[in-house]
Order: C-alpha cells, then structure tokens, then sequence
C-alpha cells in the first residue's frame, strides 16, 4: 500500500520513466531486429558468393576436362596405332597420315610427336621431315621410360618448341609390354588464358589451376614467376589437394589479399581453385549495412531529441501541477497550510493514532485584540501582523508530520501528532514567547493559545479534539490574553500566568 501511495504521490516521475524507458526499449529492439537483418544478409552473401565460385570452379574445369580429355584421346589413337603389325610396311607418308588422321587440332593445340624409346623424334603430325631432337632428359620421358603405369602425364610449364606450354604425354610399348617410346603433345598455356579471359570476373578475382601435387599450372591474373612454383606445403593448399571440393579463407600469395577460395578437384585432370576478395563479396553488404546504421542513428537521434522535448513538457507540467497543488493547500497571505489541507491533515493523522493506540495533540491561535489593531491601522498593517504570527509558528513547529495551518481570519492552528498535552504546552509556549517578542515594534500584538490532546479511539472523531482546543482558546481569551490554556480530558484548565513560565492550575 505504501508503494501504491508513492506511485499515486508521483505521477509524472513514473510517466517520465515509463517514457524514457519506453523509448529506450523501442530503439533498442529496432537495433536488434537491424543487427538480425544484417547478419541474416551477411550469411546470405557470403552463401551466394561460395555458390557462385563453385559454378564458376565447376565451369572451368568443365571446359579444361573437356580440352585434355579430347587431347588425350588423340594420344591413346596414336599410342595404339603405332604399334599395330600391318603398318609395318606402309611409307612414312601414308603412315604419318594414318597415325594423326583421327588427332583433334585447335590453335593452343601442339603438334603431336612420336617419341622413340631412345628419347629421338620418329613422327612429327606438322612435317614430314622433324628435325633431330633428344627428348631422353625430358622429365614426361624418364617417367614413361621408368614407370609402366603412369596413364596421361601432365607435366610442369616447360618452353616446349619455344612456346610456355603444358606437355601430355602416354607410353607406347611393345607387343610384350616393353617400354618403346612417348607419344607427346602440348596445350599452350595461351589457351588458359583466353579462357580466362572469357569469365565474368571482378579485378580482383583468382583463379589458379595447379597439379594433384601442388604444381601451379598457371593462374589469373598471370605472375610468371609464379608458374611452375610448387605451393603444397601451404596448409591450405594440402587440405585441397586431399579433399575433393570445398573452401576456405585465405591471403592471396603475391598481393596479401584476404579472400574466399574454393576449389573442385578432377581426378582425370588438375584442380581448379577460384578466389573472391572478402571486400567484393560483402560490399554490396556493407553499403546496406552503413544505410541501416545512418537510419538507426537518425532514429536514435530524433528519439533522443523527441524525449528531451517530452521530459521538458512533462517536468514543466508537472512544476505547473506542483505549483497548483501548493496554492490549493497554501493559505496565500501567511504560506501556511490552508483549511482544507488542515481538515485532510488532521483525518489522516486521527486515523493513524487510532491505528498506533498514540495520542495527537492541538493547538488553537488567536491574535489578541486584532479587529482594534486592523481598524486602527488598516487592513496593510492587519495583514503583515498575520504574516508575522505566521512566521513564529513555521519557526517553532520543525516536525515532519506537524502541521501548522491558517484556521480562518486571525486564527491559526498547529497539529502535533503523538505529543501529550503538556508536550505541546511547551511548543505553544514558544509560540506564545516568539510572538511577544516580536510584537514589541508592532503595537504589542500578543496570541491566546488553546492546548488539547486526545487518545483517540473507535467511537471518537477529530472534530473532539478541535472543540476541546477551541474551548482551550475561549478560555485563555477570558483569562486576560497572551496566556496558553490546557483542555485534559475535555475540561479546560487555566494555565496561571508567571513572568518566567506557566503552570496548569
């Protein structure tokens, strides 16, 4: 119940809060629905952008796939042909078409070349007349020589004929399996980067094509001397190289660029690795995510300024309700209590004591001889008189619960809640003195003062104890003035008038 009262007592306080509160809450949970959006929108890029690699991943070596399985089937057509019996007898001429009639050429294509098993030149699909060339030291050679089940090698970007390209090579063998030479063609690393060059890619976007054993084919955009650099020590590189497809974050070798890379590895081929700046990928993100940050600190600006209006509004509001509740409680010639306030005062008072089985005590004021001194000095002088009767009661009665009021016209009263009669005879008596003193420059004014107490119970109403004050009152007037009487019990009792003090007779 006290807190109900604190609450009703306060009204404006709580709607400041509340408003304060309320508007803190609002931009607060319009920043979180912002930070949501712009996580769910991040994921989203970063989704977007690993999907649209692995296309583009999956795009290339589709079309790489394509080219060096096309190409190594002109190899194995040749590989088989060359050892068949019935072309033994056949002329270089007739043979050499037989042997490349069925070939796949293209512009990056390499002319293919048979390779005997001591590392010489025999068949050459562009002339009829190869000049002398020992390949024996070629590494595509020793590993066909050495090594009977290598399949299609691909070997490092070599100058092959003058031109940096990729040479693919098959063993050819004998009817018994011997080792009986290389049959050898080259992709020009050139048709990598017309490739390259045909994707729809960012500045700066990569793509590296490297060997199942971390040799670096080649790469977008081209670093030369980056091209035939073996990069498998890299951690990441060996997790490529060890699983078929996925991604990771990574700085680009040459250039320290943070980037997202995926890769997809094609055993019949090489492995495709694709990277995207972390930059590209979020920037469309990044200018949403500035634009909700510029609407969210506008909105928190205008709250805020929105608030301070309100606060403004409500605190001159409520001074304006404060100021209205003192003037409907405040006798406005005196400032003390008004009447009404007194009535309020004194009822909630009772009730407390009947509550606290204490007793409350009350004292009536009257100027003495006032109506003489107001038609003497006129109505001014009877006003500052009030004032300064006033003013010795607010000076003597310093009590939290203590009420002093302005009774109606020249009289006034003063509540004192668990004092006894005598308790209070002494505050009517400092009253009384203060007065005195004062009165000395202003005509002798002096005040009569009523002193009475009850213990209120059930039965009993507050208007009692006024009556037995009043009564007090009428009998100090009748006793010669400027004396304190004591009502106990609902009987007056005149208090004998000493120079020093006064006593209940």
């Amino acid at each position: 119940m006290a807190w109900v009262r604190g609450v009703a007592k306060r009204p404006w306080q709580i709607s400041v809060k509340l408003l304060v509160i309320s508007l803190i809450v609002t931009v607060l949970a319009f920043s979180v629905v912002c930070a949501s959006v712009l996580i769910s929108m991040r994921q989203s890029a970063q989704e977007l952008a690993r999907q649209t690699l692995e296309n583009l991943a999956a795009t290339v070596d589709a079309d790489v796939s394509r080219t060096i399985e096309l190409y190594d089937h002109s190899l194995q057509v040749v590989a088989k042909n060359i050892g068949q019996q019935e072309l033994a007898g056949v002329s270089k001429p007739v043979l050499q078409m037989l042997l490349f009639a069925r070939t796949e050429t293209a512009p990056h294509f390499g002319p293919l070349q048979v390779i005997d098993a001591e590392g010489r030149v025999r068949f050459d699909a562009s002339t009829l007349d190869p000049p002398p060339e020992e390949l024996e030291r070629e590494k595509f050679f020793t590993v066909h020589r050495n090594k009977t089940d290598v399949g299609l090698y691909l070997s490092r970007p070599i100058i092959f004929h003058g031109i940096p390209s990729i040479v693919l090579s098959r063993r050819v063998h004998t009817a018994d399996g011997h080792f009986a030479g290389v049959v050898a063609g080259a992709i020009r690393l050139s048709y990598f980067q017309d490739l390259f060059s045909r994707l729809r890619l960012a500045d700066d976007d990569i793509i590296a094509l490297l060997r199942r054993d971390g040799m670096l084919i080649t790469r977008r955009p081209l670093i030369p001397e980056m091209v035939g650099k073996n990069i498998s020590q890299i951690p990441s590189v060996e997790r490529m190289l060890t699983t078929p497809s996925g991604w990771f974050s990574g700085k680009g070798l040459d250039d320290g660029v943070s980037r997202m890379f995926v890769w997809t590895d094609n055993p019949r081929s090489m492995v495709v690795l694709v990277g995207r700046s972390w930059e590209t990928i979020f920037g469309l993100w990044r200018k949403e995510a500035l634009r909700l940050a510029a609407i969210l600190l506008a909105l928190a600006v205008f709250v805020a300024a929105v608030t301070v209006v309100l606060i403004r509004e409500i605190n001159r509001r409520a001074s304006a309700e404060r100021r209205l509740k003192e003037l409907s409680i405040t006798d406005p010639l005196t400032g003390l209590t008004n009447r009404r306030r007194f009535d309020s005062a004194i009822d909630e008072e009772w009730r407390r004591a009947q509550r606290n089985r204490s007793p409350i005590a009350l004292l009536m004021i009257d100027a003495d001889h006032f109506k003489r001194f107001n038609d003497t000095y006129g109505h001014q002088a009877g006003d500052q008189i009030l004032i300064g009767i006033a003013l010795c009661i607010a000076d003597s009665v310093h009590r939290a619960g203590d009420c002093a009021a302005r009774f109606g016209g020249e009289e006034f009263a003063v509540l004192l809640p668990g004092l006894t009669a005598l308790e209070a005879l002494t505050v009517a008596e400092i009253i009384r003195a203060k007065v005195e003193r004062w009165s000395v420059d202003q005509a002798g004014v002096t005040v009569s003062i009523g002193v009475a107490d009850l213990m209120p119970d059930q039965v009993d109403h507050w208007s009692h104890l006024v009556e037995s004050a009043d009564k007090a009152l009428y009998a100090a007037k009748e006793s010669g003035r400027n004396v304190c009487v004591v009502a106990n019990c609902r009987k007056t009792t005149r208090v004998a008038e000493l120079p020093a003090t006064r006593e209940i007779a």
